[in-house]
């Protein structure tokens, strides 16, 4: 039986106690350090290199924590990115570390947050993307230089998309939309008048049900294929309301981080397997 997992007060806190503890590099040093793993391969320099740089990668994290996300797994993340940037930095391009690795931070964090958020949320094209990160911030700035009320027109033309890519984008990032308000572009129309009652009939209601028990059925059977480590990863990260971070079930199971998203990916092909033939027949 899985004992249950100690309540951390603030992880967070501890975190950023730890990482404090390493010395910010200077200048001189970094490049030393960067050329010997660049020319080397020394895995010494290269744990310098990513740990000198911890701090900055929870500052570029908390850019992002309006997006509901925890913070120790948008850092955990961005620490991915700063340790690919390490890998690939060349030295002798005459550029400092972090203004390389900055950039495979945001795009770790950024593809978790994506991967994170529901898809009928944000949305998959490229607009619909650079709208997501780019939008709040865009209006911020325009509001702080004085814009009107119209500030939905100036920021779709800042961020080169339709008025409409830009109303769509704040609904859904707000996740309530007033029925009373006029839709862009249609003359008047309201949200109220534009509404489509597709609503089920009893029949549909019933067949609706009972597929719904069904599926947690095969979902349960799904289950017991798994072991006791792949069911805890299963129930307290991913269907669970407030999820657990990597780091908080590799604490509890005395494992990597990296291990607990093995046993993640395994299980969920396990159970993908096992549920195939029924998301077949739908």
């Amino acid at each position: 039986m899985v004992a249950r997992l100690p309540v951390v007060a603030d992880s967070l806190s501890l975190y950023l106690a730890e990482i404090r503890k390493f010395p910010v590099l200077s200048e001189e040093d970094e490049h030393r350090h960067a050329v010997k793993f660049f020319e080397e391969r020394d895995l010494g320099s290269a744990h310098t290199l990513i740990t000198a740089n911890l701090r900055f990668v929870v500052k570029v994290a908390a850019e992002y924590r309006h997006y509901g996300l925890k913070m120790l797994d948008l850092i955990q993340e961005g620490n991915i990115g700063l340790m690919q940037a390490v890998r690939k930095f060349n030295p002798h391009k005459g550029i400092r570390l972090i203004s390389y690795a900055v950039w495979w931070i945001r795009a770790y964090i950024q593809n978790h947050i994506i991967s994170a958020w529901s898809l009928l949320k944000i949305g998959t094209t490229q607009a619909q993307r650079k709208l997501f990160f780019k939008l709040r911030e865009a209006k911020n700035a325009i509001r702080m230089l004085g814009g009107g009320e119209n500030d939905t027109h100036t920021a779709a033309q800042a961020l080169d998309v339709t008025d409409q890519d830009v109303v769509e984008m704040e609904q859904r990032l707000q996740g309530e939309v007033s029925l009373d308000a006029e839709i862009p572009g249609s003359d008047g129309l309201t949200g109220l008048e534009n509404l489509v009652d597709d609503r089920l009939n009893q029949e549909d209601l019933l067949a609706e049900f009972q597929a719904k028990q069904q599926l947690q059925v095969q979902v349960a059977q799904a289950m017991t294929l798994l072991n006791e480590k792949e069911r805890f990863v299963v129930e307290h990260r991913i269907t669970a309301d407030e999820p657990l971070t990597l780091q908080e079930i590799a604490s509890h199971f005395s494992i990597s981080r990296e291990r607990v998203r093995q046993i993640e990916e395994g299980a969920l092909k396990k159970m993908k397997h096992s549920l195939s033939p029924m998301l077949a027949a739908a």
